[in-house]
């Protein structure tokens, strides 16, 4: 059985996350992202508070992609040091996890 996860990233607004989610799961590296347009970030940066809007996403992937999808976070996202947690997903709908792993790609395929 494939092991799936939950992936989440925060973006600086609701339109780059949008896009870049929809880049995602058209490289079938995500089977689907449920994207919050508004959240709030209250965090420390460089010595200074910040209390800034951001945008987050779900993703919902294979555990064997959340290596590509960190790499690529990394690449394009504008922030230095982006947001992304995966969360390893021990219960599920079958019907759920089955279709999570047959919308996303095999790993092996780009190898």
């Amino acid at each position: 059985m494939h092991a799936i996860c939950e992936v989440v990233i925060t973006g600086p607004d609701a339109g780059w996350l949008r896009e870049f989610t929809r880049k995602l799961v058209e490289e079938r590296l995500a089977a689907c992202g449920q994207n919050l347009a508004e959240i709030r970030s209250i965090y420390r940066w460089e010595g200074r508070m910040h209390d800034e809007p951001e945008a987050r996403v779900m993703l919902h992937t294979r555990q064997s992609l959340v290596p590509e999808i960190i790499r690529i976070v990394r690449r394009e996202h504008p922030y230095d040091v982006p947001c992304v947690l995966a969360t390893l997903i021990t219960q599920a709908n079958p019907d759920y996890r089955a279709w999570v792993v047959e919308s996303t790609k095999d790993p092996d395929e780009d190898a």
